[in-house]
């Protein structure tokens, strides 16, 4: 008998075509189980269960008429709630949104709906996705489904701990810094940051416009695929979006291509604060890889050492241009401000109440890299040196096919561990935030558990728009370590 513990996207595809279930008789257990796991692990911020039933009930009138099922059909999805949802809410976990309601779907939403996709509710995040471990909610904490005690990773900590404890089959995520691979290396599930331009923003939240992608987030590699596949493509309302177009074969399994690959190894990103746990997980999966005949070669990457202060600088100030629409005032008032104050103390009332303490701290950060006299010497700066990075990778490239590296320095760390210490939890993504200022792909990927039983895993980085090496990659180490064949 299925159960939601051993679904998987291409099993669920594959049972429902053969009517071993039905997508409603699915959807009902997942709802089921949210009611009766969700209040421990705080995953979702608001369900839509009425509406997933019936999206569910449109996936099996497909089937009974004997048309084709697209992958996605009648699979029941958590969806980052940054991403617009039409008629649902998106607050992006901040009190300045708390009552509004999306006018309309984001493209990566709107694709999924014309795939057949359930929406089942809209998944806890850092506010405006400011965060790495999804404490800085407005509305909640979001707890790791592997130990309650520990975060589950953030800004997309809700998506990443719904697909781990099997409250949804998979999940939309946003990465800017790390924000996909790092809540999925901390729960233990696969987390895909594409191309930047691979995946239309538009009916994302901006964080930071120049970093900002969606993704998935799920049970397997092969599915990660699945979900990318379907979301993926040029959108004439995002302008950064490329034309690329990715077919089936692209990611199906090839041996051959991995064998003949070479793996780089970056020196810099096996470095002191390093766990020993994380380090024992990677070296395993590099023998793995070698029993596969795949080449391993030391690289290096000179200016990582300076991503993380880079990233500080353009994130912040591209937060605090985007963040500046949010007065309080359009998309829905801030509850228990004056409305009749003067115009001045109306937003800075408003702002007051309705920004959390992150978001604050990155507002003014970079209200003052972009100030008068400093633009050149912070932001300018930095926008060279995020291209000295982006050239580190380039030249890698040139050498090997993809880089591997650890996802995170360490295990998911203690609820409340960090929340007084900014930099501390900053340096939570030292190891995700190149390749987002490079624009390259990225997987994170279950190693090992740590001795205390916590998640492990390491990343694989793509040249641009080299996703479905990233797929085949992963495809072979996750069934190596399941024991299955491909």
């Amino acid at each position: 008998m299925t159960t939601l513990h051993n679904l998987t996207i291409k099993k669920f595809h594959e049972g429902l075509r053969l009517k071993d279930f039905s997508a409603l008789e699915i959807t009902k257990a997942y709802l089921d189980h949210i009611d009766a796991r969700d209040s421990e692990i705080g995953a979702y911020l608001s369900l839509s269960a009425k509406e997933a039933l019936l999206q569910a009930e449109q996936a099996d009138l497909v089937l009974a008429r004997g048309e084709n099922l697209a992958p996605l059909a009648g699979v029941p999805f958590g969806i980052k709630d940054a991403i617009l949802v039409q008629g649902e809410p998106a607050t992006s976990g901040s009190k300045i949104l708390a009552d509004y309601r999306a006018a309309y779907d984001a493209t990566v939403t709107s694709k999924m709906r014309l795939s057949g996709a359930v929406f089942l509710g809209k998944t806890n995040m850092d506010e405006f996705a400011m965060g790495s471990s999804t404490e800085n909610s407005a509305f909640k904490k979001t707890k790791n489904p592997h130990d309650t005690s520990r975060v589950p990773g953030g800004s997309s900590g809700g998506s990443a701990a719904a697909v781990a404890a099997h409250m949804a089959l998979a999940a939309l995520g946003s990465d800017t810094g790390g924000s996909i691979r790092q809540p999925a290396a901390f729960c233990g599930v696969v987390g895909l940051k594409p191309t930047y331009g691979a995946v239309s923003r538009y009916g994302l939240t901006a964080m930071a416009s120049s970093l900002d992608q969606i993704g998935p987030i799920t049970r397997t590699v092969a599915d990660a695929g699945i979900v990318f596949r379907a979301i993926a493509g040029r959108d004439v309302k995002d302008a950064t979006t490329a034309d690329v177009s990715y077919s089936a074969e692209d990611f199906e399994p090839n041996f051959e291509k991995l064998r003949n690959m070479t793996f780089g190894l970056p020196d810099e990103y096996f470095i002191d604060g390093l766990a020993t746990s994380v380090r024992e997980a990677i070296d395993r999966v590099v023998q793995i890889y070698n029993s596969f005949g795949v080449k391993f070669k030391k690289i290096s990457l000179p200016h990582t050492r300076y991503a993380l202060s880079d990233y500080y600088i353009i994130m912040p100030a591209e937060v605090s241009a985007n963040l500046a629409r949010f007065d309080g005032l359009r998309y829905a008032p801030v509850s228990g401000v004056d409305r009749h104050s003067k115009l001045e103390e109306l937003y800075v009332a408003n702002r007051s109440q309705g920004f959390g303490r992150e978001a604050k701290r990155r507002i003014i950060l970079g209200t003052f890299v972009l100030s008068s006299g400093y633009y050149d010497a912070y932001y300018g700066k930095a926008q060279k040196v995020r291209r000295l990075i982006k050239n580190d990778f380039l030249e890698a490239f040139r050498g090997v096919d993809l880089i591997l590296a650890p996802t995170t320095p360490t295990p998911a760390f203690k609820l409340g561990e960090k929340v007084e210490d900014p930099l501390a939890m900053y340096l939570s993504d030292v190891f995700t935030i190149p390749a987002s200022l490079a624009g390259i792909p990225a997987i994170s990927i279950p190693a090992a558990l740590s001795p205390g039983d916590l998640p492990i895993a390491f990343q694989l980085m793509a040249p641009h728009f080299g996703e479905a090496k990233l797929i085949n990659a992963g495809n072979y180490y996750e069934q190596a370590v399941s024991g299955q064949a491909i």
